[in-house]
């Protein structure tokens, strides 16, 4: 097999699990569900800034203006609501985006997958009064936080599948007249599906944790979640994971959709558990996180695009590509990278392919490297996507992630700039065969006329 006709297979490959991932109707829900709730993950993370910049006695305003202390429990709240209780609202959203695709009804369904994970996960908490330790009704926090994130997820799909093959079913329908409103209707209609599929959870749950002891959202955090977390925090798995995010954006294909079923889900658990550990009173120490990815891994966008631009403007003698860098550093600038990679293009661009995959491996190493020798701290804020490079990685990471993300803007210039100057002699290679061909076609036509 030649070397041309591997790479041909490999692309298309590729290709194929893109189209695969991108249509599938599962990890999209679990795509748009988590992309729907990303803003109020950023916004808990920032409720702590808010308590640390405003109410805090020795890094806030209220060491001046000591009344600032009695704000913190309004930013507890929203930390509370947004992040303590993340998987409340992200089942609910994952059951509707399915509950779409499936054409049953949308918020009955997302009501479903909300009561199923109520019944699966414990109705009691441990509480201690008077030194006696007893029980109370109530949900856990382990439950409906981030450690609640995957079985939250891999039920609500069981659940929806389930009440729409039910609902497909007729015979089990309550029909009501044509006289009756619509909302009525599908409430009488949905009625016996409802029963029986929480009935099948309910039951399921309870033999389950007759069977081992445990309960579904503790059997499934310890042998899923918690793993894919390690893996996720790891050298291997964090370079891996985004690495392989490049080679789709290579072949044109928005790697950060592919991966961000399987990304999503840990980094909103890392948050958490960031911050959750500084409220603790203990260190952070989950490094990869959304913002992190926004600061160092994706910074300048996908590829650290503007170290290519950085590169461009020091050593390329292309006028085309500079007159693309012109155009691309200001978006680039804010996290955008798409003008430079569908416009170089980048895509499918062997003298470029390299750099453009490594820089991501690159800039993940970098975090993790400069975190675990204590430079680096784990952030408790998420920056948004779209703030400006520099401002982004001091928001999340104080002065440190100024210096990180200069780092790796430095290191991944390097690494861009023996192919920006490969990419020289191309061009003038390019130029002087053109120049030759011009030479000899002028040549031809001076005889021909002759």
């Amino acid at each position: 097999m030649s070397k041309s006709s591997f790479g041909q297979k490999f692309e298309d490959g590729l290709m194929v699990i893109a189209e695969k991932v991108d249509g599938n109707k599962y990890l999209g829900a679990i795509k748009d569900g988590f992309t729907t709730f990303m803003p109020f993950i950023i916004v808990g993370s920032f409720a702590t800034l808010f308590n640390t910049l405003i109410c805090s006695t020795k890094t806030g305003l209220a060491a001046f203006i000591p009344w600032l202390v009695n704000l913190k429990p309004a930013f507890d709240a929203i930390n509370f609501a947004t992040l303590s209780c993340m998987a409340l609202p992200i089942v609910f959203l994952i059951a509707m985006e399915l509950a779409r695709k499936n054409k049953v009804p949308e918020y009955i369904t997302g009501v479903i997958a909300l009561a199923s994970f109520v019944i699966v996960v414990p109705q009691y908490v441990e509480v201690i009064v008077n030194e006696v330790t007893g029980t109370a009704a109530g949900l856990p926090g382990a439950a409906i936080g981030a450690q609640g994130l995957f079985i939250g997820m891999f039920l609500t799909l069981i659940v929806v599948e389930i009440f729409s093959k039910l609902m497909k079913v007729e015979k089990i329908k309550i029909k009501m007249p044509p006289s009756v409103p619509g909302q009525i209707a599908t409430s009488f209609n949905t009625l016996i599906p409802i029963l029986i599929t929480l009935l099948i959870v309910s039951i399921g749950g309870t033999l389950f944790h007759i069977a081992t002891g445990s309960y579904l959202n503790q059997w499934i955090y310890a042998v899923v979640q918690a793993p894919l977390e390690a893996v996720f925090q790891s050298p291997v798995g964090a370079i891996a994971l985004f690495m392989i995010a490049q080679v789709f954006w290579f072949l044109g294909i928005h790697g950060n959709m592919v991966i961000t079923p399987i990304r999503n889900p840990l980094i909103a658990s890392a948050i958490a558990a960031n911050i959750a550990s500084a409220a603790a009173g203990t260190i952070p120490n989950q490094p990869i996180t959304y913002g992190s990815l926004v600061s160092f891994i994706v910074v300048g966008g996908a590829g650290v695009v503007i170290s290519l631009l950085f590169a461009i403007f020091i050593f390329s003698k292309r006028d085309d590509h500079r007159m693309i860098a012109k155009l691309g550093v200001g978006p680039a600038l804010f996290g955008i990278s798409e003008p430079v990679v569908y416009g170089l293009p980048l895509v499918l661009n062997m003298t470029f392919a390299i750099p453009f995959i490594l820089a991501a491996g690159v800039a993940t190493g970098s975090v993790l490297f400069f975190t675990s020798i204590g430079f680096l701290p784990c952030n408790i804020v998420d920056v948004p996507f779209g703030f400006p490079i520099i401002i982004n990685a001091f928001i999340g990471h104080g002065w440190q992630g100024v210096v990180v993300q200069l780092f790796i803007l430095v290191a991944c210039t390097a690494l861009y700039a023996p192919f920006v100057l490969l990419s020289n002699k191309q061009y003038a290679k390019e130029q002087a065969e053109l120049k030759a061909q011009q030479a000899l076609e002028a040549k031809e036509n001076g005889v021909q006329e002759a």
